[in-house]
């Protein structure tokens, strides 16, 4: 939490208690000036009353103009009523304030206001009111404004991010509950189908299926896992195709990992579920799958090549799996990865790099 940050959740617990002090902090800092301008001409007593009093016109200006005119009127565009009010309270504590200069503290100091201070004359010089006591009350009022607005603007700003980042999260997990519900289909009607032909291999497929969901619903609550507890992941998953094409199909899964980095849960499987989908479950003879993983320095690089018929329609080779990779990496990694897909030959193939060090910061 930086400093500014600090200081709003101040303010935001200790409302009375921070802006006591702001205004305590003020006069303290008009009493060292006035201290430093009048050296010992003036008695500290009479800075003290001077500037307290000074104090006093310059609250109402600034919560006037910070919390009545500014937000509830110029916000909404009333201009003329924001003027109007602003031109109206401007002058009432300007005369307020001469009014006490004259009839209250230079008494005290033993002044005698002079014969033609009449009140009618205070109230009408508008000069003086603007030249004397607008400028010295409303300088700290537009101080205070400036410093509220800062502030408003700072916690709009944290509450954007923070609103921003839930929608994110929201829609990352929503594309997972449409991921998981996709590959458990998938894969319990490959279960079903090896049922019913009494195979053995039924329990085995049971066993990977649930080390697969353990991985699923226990490993992925975060935001990034281990690469190779995702690479575990594909080797249950392909073992569990496997045990379902027998020596029909061909599987290549080539690692090159110099040492294991974190990765958003369950991209790389949407890719390879796809290439089985799409490569082994359709009637081409003998498939091939070539898969190859290599990280290198900053840089992951993850390639699924299958095997289709050319016979298969456009919308059948872009499937859901696909659509929602790509909204989880620009979820995730947005302006730091490149998806290429393409079709060429018979061969689909998908490639994922991701730029880890400009992913993570």
């Amino acid at each position: 939490m930086n400093f500014s940050e600090r200081i709003i959740n101040f303010n935001k617990e200790h409302r009375l208690i921070s802006h006591v002090l702001f205004w305590l902090l003020l006069l303290l800092i008009q009493l060292s000036s006035s201290s430093y301008y009048n050296s010992d001409q003036v008695p500290f007593r009479n800075n003290l009353i001077g500037d307290g009093t000074n104090l006093v016109a310059q609250i109402p200006a600034a919560y006037i103009l910070a919390y009545f005119i500014v937000p509830r009127l110029f916000y909404k565009q009333r201009y003329l009523e924001a003027v109007v009010y602003f031109i109206l309270s401007s002058y009432v504590i300007c005369a307020l304030s001469r009014i006490e200069v004259i009839y209250v503290e230079e008494p005290f100091y033993g002044r005698k206001h002079e014969a033609n201070e009449t009140f009618t004359e205070i109230l009408t010089n508008i000069l003086k009111l603007i030249y004397v006591y607008f400028f010295r009350i409303f300088s700290v009022a537009f101080i205070f404004m400036f410093l509220k607005l800062l502030k408003d603007q700072l916690i709009i700003q944290k509450r954007a991010l923070s609103l921003e980042k839930e929608k994110a999260e929201a829609e990352l997990k929503l594309l997972k509950t449409q991921l998981n519900p996709h590959f458990l289909f998938n894969t319990l009607n490959n279960i079903y189908s090896l049922s019913l032909a009494q195979s053995p291999a039924t329990s085995a497929s049971i066993g990977r299926l649930s080390e697969i969901l353990d991985h699923i619903l226990y490993r992925c609550n975060g935001l990034y896992v281990k690469l190779s507890d995702e690479v575990v992941l594909l080797n249950n998953y392909i073992g569990l195709e496997k045990l379902r094409y027998d020596e029909r199909l061909t599987v290549n899964f080539k690692t090159e990992i110099g040492h294991d980095i974190e990765i958003a849960p369950l991209l790389l499987l949407s890719i390879v579920e796809n290439a089985f989908k799409h490569g082994a479950g359709n009637d081409i003879g003998n498939p091939v799958i070539d898969i190859q993983l290599k990280v290198d320095g900053d840089f992951f690089n993850f390639k699924a090549s299958n095997s289709f018929s050319t016979k298969q329609t456009t919308d059948k080779a872009n499937p859901i799996g696909l659509s929602n990779l790509k909204n989880q990496l620009d979820l995730i990694y947005p302006q730091n990865h490149q998806l290429a897909i393409s079709q060429t030959g018979g061969i689909f193939t998908v490639s994922l790099t991701i730029d880890l060090k400009s992913g993570r910061q």
